[in-house]
Formats: structure tokens, C-alpha cells, sequence
């Protein structure tokens, strides 16, 4: 069965107010790109064509009027209300008609990953259906953060929500391949202190039961969370700074979707058409005139 993906773009985005008062986080622009581009380009990446995004009932729409039905990216999106923010486990419950019980891929709606070798790592963790898969990054705050607590033999033995002394520095990122009954283990997950069904705790059991693997991101990734104000910014430094060196996207979606083999040159000449004379467009119609020499 195919792995189909997850976005959870839904919450109200408190930390950011006032600007996300009116609009949600995920359709904030990280330089010059909506947020939720480079997480459906994670998703992407991995090899997954259908892909539910999970939104508020007021956001729904503009994400609609945004991403369309997906087709010009040559994915499928399905759109799923979240009523009230109730913790990231919570996705699966609401996504559990959508999987049908399929294996899953669920990255956070605020989350920016990049890095050479990253389609590879996805596609290897994709692969692994009857296993789940997670990744854990050093950071120099990890009780922020789900934190991996490691035995001596660096195999994850226990994961932390916010721990007041985290065992390691190793947080957790907002990108989850997990198999095809998490809906039915999220089903089991109690709410928390805070209120909310922790995806810890969802992970807990994959890790109890031996169906977990955290995989450490190491020198060369970036794992950019979005989240407060500074960290918009620095993540739009980020992708500038790497665009205007290396004359790339980061985070393209219809570039992916060609490279993939799901869209033709000449859905690249229409996507460029629609983007006008912006430096998206602009990249895009040199692909499809690109595309087109090679023929």
C-alpha cells in the first residue's frame, strides 16, 4: 500500500500574534515562498503523491484558493478540518478515513528541513513500511522540545516532552513515517498534563514495541521551526542566502513534481505563465526551456 502524507497546518499560532491574527502561520511567507511549500516539498521528496492538510475551519479556504487540488504539482491534496488544536497525535485521528490504512508521513505545517542526501534519507525511511521512522536533531535547547534519551549503545530508549533536564540534546523534528495503524494507537493515547495527546507519547509505544527508529540528522542538514518571530526571519535568511548562491529553489514544488515524473515541460510552461515575471516564474520557465532542449 502506498505511504500517503500528512500536513498538520492547523492551530492558531498564538506565539506569532499579531501578525497571524489574520492569517495562518503556514501561509506566512518564508522569503519568497508560502510556509507550507517546503513541507509539501518534504513530502514530495519522499515519493508521496496524496497528501491530506490538516487546517482550521476559517483557514481552509485559503489554503484551497492556494494549493488548488495539487494537480499542477501532480499530487492530489485532500483538506481536513481541525475544529480545536488538541495535540499533534490528533492528526491521525482526523486523517484515519483519508489513510485508510495506509503507512504515513506527517511533517509539521511550520517545519523546514534542507540538505544534501535528504530525497535519499526519505525515501529509504518511506520504504520501511512496518516501522516507523523519526529524526532527531542536536539543538542547544532541547526542553523545548520531544527530547531522545539514548542507552550506551546509541539506541533510542525513551522520548521526553519538554523535559525539565533533558537526558540529551537530541530534539525531535515535526517529520513522522509511522505505519498504517496509528490512527488506532493514536485512539489509545491519553491527554497529557497540558491537555493535549501528545505525539510523544504515540511514539512511545512504536518505541516500546520495537517498531521505532530515530535516526539522528547530523553536520550538513537543517531543521528550521518556524514558530516565533526570530525564527521566521532567520529561516527567510536561510533560504535567501542559499537561492542567491546557488542560482535553486529550495522547496519548488513544481520543479519536484517534474523531476518526479508526475508533471510534463509543458505544465511547467503554464505554472511559469501563472507566476509571471516573479523569480519563481522566472526559475520555473528556465526548467521547462531546459526540458525542452533535452528532447
Amino acid at each position: 500500500m502506498q505511504r500517503k502524507g500528512i500536513i498538520l497546518a492547523g492551530g492558531s499560532g498564538t506565539r506569532l500574534y499579531p501578525v497571524t491574527i489574520a492569517v495562518s502561520k503556514q501561509l506566512l511567507p518564508i522569503y519568497d515562498k508560502p510556509m507550507i511549500y517546503y513541507p509539501i516539498s518534504v513530502l514530495m521528496l519522499a515519493g508521496i503523491k496524496e497528501i491530506a492538510i490538516i487546517t482550521t475551519p476559517h483557514d481552509q479556504e485559503q489554503f484551497q484558493r492556494l494549493l488548488g487540488d495539487g494537480s499542477q504539482f501532480g499530487v492530489t491534496f485532500d483538506y481536513i478540518v481541525q475544529a480545536s488544536p488538541d495535540g499533534l497525535a490528533q492528526a491521525y485521528l482526523l486523517a484515519e478515513k483519508f489513510l485508510d490504512g495506509a503507512p504515513s508521513a506527517m511533517v509539521l505545517g511550520d517545519n523546514i528541513f534542507f540538505g544534501n542526501g535528504l530525497a535519499q534519507m526519505l525515501a529509504n525511511a518511506s520504504a520501511k513500511s512496518d516501522q516507523g521512522t523519526v529524526y532527531g536533531y542536536w539543538v542547544a535547547n532541547p526542553e523545548r522540545y520531544g527530547v531522545v534519551d539514548f542507552d550506551e549503545a546509541g539506541k533510542a530508549k525513551s522520548i521526553i516532552e519538554k523535559p525539565e533536564k533533558p537526558a540529551s540534546n537530541y530534539a525531535l523534528t515535526g517529520l513522522y513515517f509511522l505505519p498504517g495503524d496509528a490512527p488506532e494507537r493514536a485512539a489509545k493515547v491519553q491527554a497529557s498534563p497540558r491537555g493535549e495527546l501528545e505525539i510523544t507519547t504515540l511514539l512511545e509505544m512504536y518505541l516500546h514495541d520495537g517498531l521505532l527508529q530515530v535516526d539522528l540528522m547530523g553536520r550538513g542538514y537543517a531543521w528550521l521551526d518556524t514558530g516565533t518571530h526570530s525564527s521566521l526571519l532567520e529561516a527567510s535568511e536561510f533560504v535567501r542566502t542559499l537561492e542567491d548562491r546557488q542560482a535553486v529553489q529550495i522547496g519548488c514544488l513544481e520543479e519536484i513534481g517534474y523531476n518526479n515524473g508526475w508533471i510534463s515541460s509543458e505544465a511547467l510552461l503554464e505554472a511559469a505563465e501563472k507566476m509571471g515575471k516573479s523569480n519563481y516564474g522566472n526559475y520555473i520557465n528556465q526548467i521547462a526551456q531546459s526540458a525542452r532542449t533535452r528532447r
